[in-house]
């Protein structure tokens, strides 16, 4: 994709955005100082843009000159989008339980658009995530064990499409960055209702991932596992059979029936 950056960007506002991608990425208590350095900007043109982010509910500063955090706002605007992804309470615990269930990092993902997002994530200290599919993660869709299921519910010419626009990038040596190769396999991906990547997003890491289906069997989301690709070689089985059936269930919950039941999805 072309680095040239679209005319009429507004210089103040992405030294904002920046600004307050640094308090989120340091956490609580960042100083100004550390802001400044790590924006490359000066110190009074730091403290301008803190203090209108604080005044607009984005940052606080902490007390007892503690730094600065991020503000309530961000709770409003993560709660709006996760609103707009479909993702409730109930989306949450199912896939908290498939985690749980699975022991690997396990993933939401809807299509938003023209856009392959991480809609949700549960995960822990010993079954981690990922980086970097973070909640709003769209890119890679071509790498990507949920990325390919939900291309696969595409028509072609959507597919065409959305790949002309995000690209093809060959991330590892595994990536598939032909057109043709990807397209057979989502054809068979469509067929079989799961979709694997070994070492295709990054080295060393493997996924699998199944379609979550309405009740008109429309694909809607995926549902997706992470987990160290030495571990998928050998638990391969177990997490395509919990995949599919985790898939099954939070179609369920999202059509307004009960999780419990046998799987429409059978792994192969």
């Amino acid at each position: 994709m072309s680095s040239t950056q679209p005319r009429g960007l507004i210089g103040s506002v992405r030294r904002a955005l920046r600004v307050l991608e640094i308090v989120a990425q340091e956490g609580d208590g960042v100083s100004a100082k550390a802001v400044a350095r790590r924006a490359a900007l000066t110190l009074s043109t730091t403290y301008h843009l803190l203090n209108t982010l604080v005044h607009e509910g984005y940052l606080v500063r902490l007390g007892h000159g503690r730094g600065f955090g991020l503000g309530y706002k961000i709770g409003t605007l993560h709660r709006a989008l996760s609103d707009e992804l479909d993702v409730d309470e109930r989306v949450r615990q199912e896939l908290g339980s498939l985690h749980r269930r699975a022991r690997a990092a396990a993933y939401y993902t809807v299509l938003r658009d023209t856009d392959v997002v991480v809609a949700a994530i549960a995960d822990s200290d010993r079954y981690p995530r990922a980086r970097p599919l973070e909640f709003g993660f769209h890119e890679a869709a071509h790498a990507t064990a949920y990325g390919k299921v939900l291309l696969s519910a595409l028509s072609a010419k959507q597919r065409r499409d959305y790949l002309s626009g995000a690209g093809m990038p060959k991330l590892t040596e595994h990536t598939r960055v032909r057109l043709t190769d990807l397209s057979r396999e989502l054809e068979q991906v469509r067929r079989v209702g799961l979709a694997r990547d070994v070492e295709e997003f990054q080295p060393e890491l493997a996924c699998v991932s199944a379609p979550v289906r309405d009740s008109d069997d429309r694909v809607t989301g995926a549902v997706a596992f992470s987990v160290p690709a030495a571990e998928f070689a050998a638990r391969r089985t177990e997490l395509e059979r919990h995949i599919c059936e985790g898939a099954a269930r939070l179609g369920r919950v999202l059509t307004g029936g009960t999780a419990a039941g046998p799987s429409r999805i059978s792994a192969v």
